[in-house]
């Protein structure tokens, strides 16, 4: 096979750490990762501990790939939360394409032993809902000041709480509480 990345490389067949099966570029040392060899890999030796140490340089390809086996379109699918870089998954053949050095990146980030499920649909809906999460306590922070915010907090905790929290919501938002006029 021709490496999907650098488009010049051929993809060897390896192990990644000498663990499970892969296909290796001799140009530019992507990997081609078939989800079924991580996951028979995995069950054979489920207490193998999978090393976090090991750092390297790292690519990251910007534009979308092709699937090396079938050449369709890969997607890109976030690795976690905290992790800018993406692999590119086949969802037709189960194929993940890591750049060079994602592999030390996932392991350094605790996901060598999850490499399967970060392809999966709650994996993504779960980083995509942490983000936006993110986003939105970045955007409050902005808004309202750091010692605001965190006081609107303590009183957002304090009403969900309270019994009476709708009631104590209307007196709150009531341009004027003590009117009779709506």
């Amino acid at each position: 096979m021709n490496c999907t990345s650098c488009n010049t490389g051929v993809l060897e067949p390896q192990f990644i750490d000498g663990m499970f099966p892969a296909h290796i570029c001799n140009g530019c040392e992507g990997n081609w990762i078939l989800v079924e060899d991580y996951v028979a890999w995995k069950e054979d030796n489920p207490a193998y501990p999978i090393s976090d140490s090991v750092t390297c340089e790292i690519s990251d390809t910007e534009t979308a790939l092709l699937c090396p086996q079938t050449g369709t379109i890969m997607r890109k699918l976030l690795i976690s939360s905290n992790i800018s870089h993406r692999l590119d998954y086949s969802v037709a053949v189960g194929g993940i394409w890591l750049d060079k050095g994602e592999w030390s990146i996932i392991r350094e980030g605790g996901l060598a032993n999850s490499l399967n499920a970060v392809v999966t649909t709650q994996w993504q809906k779960n980083i995509r809902t942490n983000n936006s999460a993110e986003n939105f306590v970045a955007l409050y922070n902005e808004k309202f000041g750091d010692e605001t915010y965190i006081k609107l907090k303590e009183i957002r905790k304090w009403l969900a709480e309270q019994p009476n929290k709708h009631e104590l919501q209307a007196y709150l938002t009531a341009e004027d509480p003590y009117s009779a006029e709506r």
